[in-house]
């Protein structure tokens, strides 16, 4: 433990409270969607540089008693990592942490679901782009979703709370967007529409703006009336629909930014601890924790990386900003 032993609230040099923390356990990813990875496919991380289960469990330890009370689990895909629900009994385990949940992509959620919830998974997120064959096929490279929706339903089932992520692509997936809102009518899960994120293969390609995908849902389904439901810790903004049993939700970091509120730091797969997703900056959590460093000196160095979280990420339309091409979502976290 830490000599302190105190609970405590972590803030950033603008005021923002700093007590969400999302964790990449692997890069690999049994799908190849086409935001995220070249068609010709990537090489992964060697075994060695991939933190450790224990890394992480003694990283999340110590930013528990800074602060952090909420943890996602991501990849690549995390269920393609082996004890990945061990890994999620074990941090739910740990004092001050109060939500364990993961993103997932659902083609081997279905296999693994009973032993998450046996280790208090709290919720999960699913991405989902299409329920269409061809289009589900276009985007991911890869079978159909039948698996994916099979899952949906069982957790849904087994009253795991669930969250749908569907990112729109112009040209690709619009004429999806309303059926992919219909999952949310007769069952209480949330169908949420993420604005694509320019990196890596991703700023090929063409979003769709969150107002245009509103005024397609009220377009099919009626007015959209803000909701002050609390679901989860991120910074999606939520909407309910008439007749609708779920809710409709946004994440519209470019059109509707909310760096204001940014509550959030991100682990990768290879231990490096990142203040914003846009930038380069960061800590090699790896290397300090393989070099002996005592939990104390982690906390400092967390410290001082929170002290200098930017105010905003260097996504937009200004022509100066950096060019994020070569940034991998996979190798991030999603």
């Amino acid at each position: 433990m830490l000599s302190s032993g105190v609970m405590r609230l972590m803030k950033d040099s603008f005021g923002r409270t700093i007590d969400y923390l999302r964790v990449s356990i692997t890069d690999r990813c049994n799908l190849r969607c086409i935001y995220c990875m070249p068609p010709e496919g990537v090489d992964w991380m060697p075994h060695d540089d991939v933190i450790r289960f224990e890394e992480i469990i003694r990283i999340c330890r110590i930013m528990a008693v800074m602060g952090i009370r909420n943890i996602k689990v991501t990849g690549g895909e995390p269920l393609a990592r082996r004890g990945a629900a061990d890994l999620v009994r074990g941090v739910k385990a740990l004092p001050g942490i109060e939500k364990v949940t993961m993103t997932t992509n659902g083609v081997l959620l279905g296999e693994y679901l009973d032993a998450l919830i046996d280790a208090g998974l709290d919720a999960v997120n699913i991405s989902l782009d299409s329920m269409d064959e061809d289009n589900f096929n276009r985007i991911t490279r890869k079978e159909n979703p039948g698996q994916i929706l099979f899952a949906i339903n069982r957790a849904r089932d087994l009253g795991l709370p669930i969250k749908i992520n569907c990112v729109p692509l112009r040209g690709v997936n619009e004429g999806d967007i309303t059926k992919l809102a219909g999952l949310a009518k007769n069952s209480n899960i949330a169908v949420r529409f993420i604005e694509l994120m320019p990196l890596g293969t991703a700023v090929a390609l063409r979003p769709v703006p969150a107002d245009e995908v509103m005024a397609l849902l009220e377009g099919e389904y009626g007015s959209l009336s803000p909701s002050a439901a609390k679901l989860g810790n991120g910074p999606a903004v939520y909407y309910t629909l008439p007749g609708f049993e779920g809710h409709i939700g946004f994440i519209s970091a470019l059109s509707h930014g909310f760096c204001e509120s940014c509550n959030r730091l991100r682990l990768t797969a290879a231990g490096f601890l990142k203040p914003c997703l846009s930038g380069d900056m960061g800590l090699d959590l790896r290397s300090l924790l393989r070099s002996g460093v005592s939990d104390k000196g982690i906390e400092k160095a967390i410290a001082e990386l929170v002290s200098r979280k930017p105010a905003h990420h260097s996504f937009g339309g200004t022509q100066d900003r950096p060019d994020h091409s070569q940034k991998e979502m996979f190798r991030i976290g999603g």
